[in-house]
């Protein structure tokens, strides 16, 4: 899944493509995009202009001239694909929007799990939503606060969009890893210094000098991580083998005796 960084690319080449410019028809393709943004919604989406976009964890806010938003969320692996009114769409593309100057953005996603979704102006089409991962007013306070309350693992509670928003399964982990805290400790038992750490951690990970360009995928990005999706090979800190256990239906890597409970 698209977490922070990917999505956080993806939003500024969106902005960069569509900002200020006016739609002249947008088309859901796939079934499951139709019924997110039926003939109703697209109609109404004609002549708006784009006065804004931006990004809240991993959702994708398009703000129209009208007050309404078009929300996007990539889910597993969707993106956009900037184009030309008038070209062929891919063969993955499940809905595209042109605009009154010949630009065309395309919604892609080979598994169609993608939303994007029309709302009137005043309504808030996000969840409840954390601290952002990136920003500077994430600190252990703040985490041991919201975690205070969870008896669980501590892996799926930092994947918890209302702990904090855009991380994921990917850098939670190796967050984790860098903060040599094991996945399975108790949440509400990580001490303030190990959280501090773990601050420390989510900074390197989601850190552009620290993390090279473009997505992972199952055939190509691997050596991009110190632990995720690398069950059996050495730990790069003390070569022990890296493994694999499920939590909260994800797979999740780590170091057995770097991060231990």
């Amino acid at each position: 899944m698209p977490e922070l960084p990917e999505v956080e690319q993806a939003m500024h080449r969106l902005r960069n493509a569509i900002e200020g410019k006016t739609i002249a028809t947008a088309t859901a393709l796939h079934p499951s995009f139709v019924r997110q943004l039926p003939a109703a919604s697209t109609r109404r989406l004609r002549q708006q202009k784009i006065e804004k976009v931006e990004r809240r964890g991993k959702h994708q806010l398009i703000h129209l001239s009208n007050g309404s938003i078009l929300h996007a969320h990539f889910r597993m692996n969707g993106d956009w694909l900037v184009t030309r009114a008038g070209d062929p769409v891919d063969r993955f593309t499940r809905a595209f929007v042109d605009f009154t100057d010949g630009t065309r953005i395309e919604l892609q996603d080979s598994r169609a799990l993608s939303a994007l979704s029309l709302h009137a102006a005043g309504t808030d089409p996000l969840p409840k939503l954390g601290i952002e991962a990136n920003d500077d007013a994430l600190d252990a306070q703040y985490l041991q606060a919201k975690l205070k309350a969870r008896r669980g693992p501590i892996k799926p509670a930092l994947m918890d969009q209302a702990v904090i928003a855009g991380l994921g399964n990917i850098y939670a982990a190796e967050s984790l890893w860098h903060a040599r805290i094991s996945p399975k400790a108790v949440a509400a038992s990580v001490s303030r210094t190990r959280l501090e750490r773990l601050i420390e951690g989510i900074r390197r990970v989601l850190d552009p000098d620290h993390r090279p360009p473009g997505r992972y995928t199952e055939r190509e990005g691997r050596d991009r991580f110190e632990v995720y999706d690398r069950q059996g090979m050495p730990c790069s800190r003390c070569g022990t083998s890296i493994r694999r256990i499920p939590q909260a239906g994800r797979s999740t890597y780590y170091c057995p005796r770097c991060q231990r409970s």
